[in-house]
């Protein structure tokens, strides 16, 4: 249990940090200190607005604050290694949104960053702290559908509200890298992390966007583990009706199906009734809201892990390692779409294993 006050710092003012602070305000023992943003404006309106005590405008001020002990990234992809290089010359552990980076040479960059810095380092891969997904995971464990066999996944919606998202060039790719790195690492947790990833293939268009993106709008991606099960990707950028968030899991004596975007609440209404969900495509007719909605997708279970890990001073179990694995995977899958073949998934071991 923790019995001491973890206080942190919020790099980030948009959409995810204010997901990371509802996810916090379940956390006991935190308090977020400081938080930044490039423009003051921003900063102080998320200050007010989550009650946060001090604000920054550059990423160096916020991890030189001496009362910071970890920093949250909530920030574009392109600024993820940047805030790492800060946070790591402060000496403060460090959870960073996903994906971890653009690509893989970037993420090996951060894993060794916060290795050299000897802090705590945590990958906040909400997917796999979903209550849903993790009730799945504790059902394989126990063998109540015997040995996995294959993976499913779909997450999907009408596309991203931000607009460096769409930068293809900026963001590291389109909506593979988006949402893929949800699927890739819900299947390393469903399959077990001790099985390594051969190969994949992958195919991408822009279908839709034309006009907003160079990277692509859908996407599917099969990789292949090392003893030759598989797992299923499809992510799209051009769903109508809200998210979709889907894993289905087949094993030798039964399946499991997760949906994180299912709601028992569904209502009709006339007149809109505020936010409802994230990426709602209709504020009237049909409408189906998420009640607790940083809990369903996994924030709030993510951030009292790392904070229980940073106390006891624990490696958490999901970390900068994982999410440079989702990027090596990435990576080979967007080498496929221009190939045509498989490809195999290239891990840098001195990376990975340290």
């Amino acid at each position: 249990m923790n019995h001491r006050i973890v206080r942190i710092g919020m790099l980030g003012s948009g959409f995810v940090a204010d997901f990371y602070m509802d996810g916090l305000r379940d956390v006991p023992g935190t308090e977020v200190v400081a938080n930044y943003s490039r423009s003051e404006e921003r900063a102080n309106e998320f200050g007010r607005r989550h009650g946060v005590a001090r604000q920054y405008t550059t990423m160096e001020d916020l991890c030189a604050d001496r009362e910071v002990e970890m920093v949250v990234i909530g920030l574009p992809n392109h600024l993820h290694l940047p805030a790492v290089r800060a946070a790591a010359a402060e000496r403060k552990a460090i959870v960073c949104t996903k994906p971890l980076a653009r690509n893989g040479h970037e993420a090996a960059d951060m894993v060794n960053l916060a290795r050299d810095a000897g802090v705590m380092h945590a990958y906040a891969e909400t997917e796999v702290f979903s209550p849903d997904v993790m009730r799945a995971r504790q059902m394989i464990e126990s063998g109540a559908i015997g040995d996995v066999l294959t993976v499913r996944a779909r997450e999907a919606h009408s596309g991203p509200h931000a607009q460096h998202f769409w930068d293809a060039e900026t963001a590291g790719g389109g909506a593979l890298l988006d949402m893929g790195c949800h699927t890739v690492e819900a299947a390393r947790y469903f399959f077990g992390k001790e099985h390594r990833i051969k190969d994949v293939f992958a195919w991408g268009a822009t279908m839709v966007h034309n006009d907003r993106t160079t990277g692509e709008d859908n996407a599917v991606l099969l990789l292949r583990l090392e003893d030759g099960r598989t797992s299923l990707t499809e992510a799209s950028w051009t769903a109508k009706g809200g998210m979709e968030l889907r894993n289905e899991i087949y094993g030798t004596m039964g399946r499991i199906v997760t949906d994180t975007s299912s709601t028992r609440l569904r209502a009709f209404i006339q007149q809109p009734a505020g936010y409802l969900m994230e990426k709602a495509d209709a504020e009237v007719g049909w409408v189906f809201p998420i009640p607790d909605e940083a809990r369903v997708y996994g924030y709030h279970e993510e951030m009292r892990h790392f904070v229980d890990c940073f106390v006891k001073g624990e490696q958490p179990r999901e970390d900068f390692i994982d999410g440079y694995i989702v990027n090596s995977v990435l990576d080979a899958a967007y080498k496929s779409m221009k190939s045509g073949h498989w490809e195999a998934v290239h891990i840098d071991t001195k990376v990975a294993d340290g």
